[in-house]
């Protein structure tokens, strides 16, 4: 089934029998990466992380504005890339979830210690908002539930981000992820948006040769 959806998905538009079979395979999919996941232990997570964020922390610019995702228990941490970003003085914008309209409220960020548990268990600014918006971002740092090697990044599966980065096309992607999130040939539909660069504890994977 998943060679026929790429291969239908590659040539024609998107008729409702093979979006659901689209939806289908992806959530099989997100169910092999999240078993991935779940096999490591909180040490090769905090591990890992660090890693990752010592790959990134040289792509970010001197002074230009990041928009950053507050992770959960199994996300890549980056509550270290926050504070370092914050101790070089890049600005710092986090996401918040609005499930209403299944969009992103931004807020600029000036100490981790106002990040109190919110929607879905994420981190979140309440009661200490700094509105922001995405025209004041230049690079935004996603989480990933899994990615291949040609940039592409498959979500949780309610599109808050992809939702945010149609609005806001020219912003610098840059998704991470563990290795182990990795799965060749994710299958994507239109409103997929592929990644600039892609991080694991290995470096950057996409582009090759970075």
């Amino acid at each position: 089934m998943a060679e026929k959806v790429r291969h239908y998905l590659k040539n024609n538009k998107y008729p409702r029998n093979i979006l659901l079979q689209m939806r289908e395979l992806k959530n099989s999919i997100r169910q092999i990466l999240r078993q991935r996941k779940d096999s490591m232990t909180p040490e090769e997570r905090l591990d890992k992380s660090a890693s990752i964020c010592h790959h990134l922390l040289a792509l970010i610019r001197n002074g230009e504005t990041v928009m950053v995702y507050t992770s959960k228990e199994k996300e890549v941490n980056t509550a270290h890339l926050i504070a370092a970003l914050l101790e070089r003085g890049n600005p710092i914008v986090v996401p918040i979830i609005v499930k209403e309209d299944v969009s992103l409220r931004l807020s600029y960020l000036k100490d981790l210690s106002s990040l109190v548990p919110s929607t879905f268990g994420v981190p979140e600014p309440i009661g200490s908002e700094i509105p922001a918006t995405g025209g004041d971002v230049d690079t935004i740092i996603l989480p990933m539930h899994g990615f291949d090697r040609t940039g592409r990044r498959i979500g949780y599966g309610a599109g808050y981000y992809d939702r945010f980065l149609a609005k806001h096309p020219n912003l610098r992607k840059i998704g991470i992820a563990f290795a182990c999130q990795e799965y060749e040939n994710l299958p994507v539909d239109e409103n997929d948006i592929p990644m600039d660069y892609i991080i694991t504890e290995e470096g950057i994977v996409y582009p090759d040769g970075e």
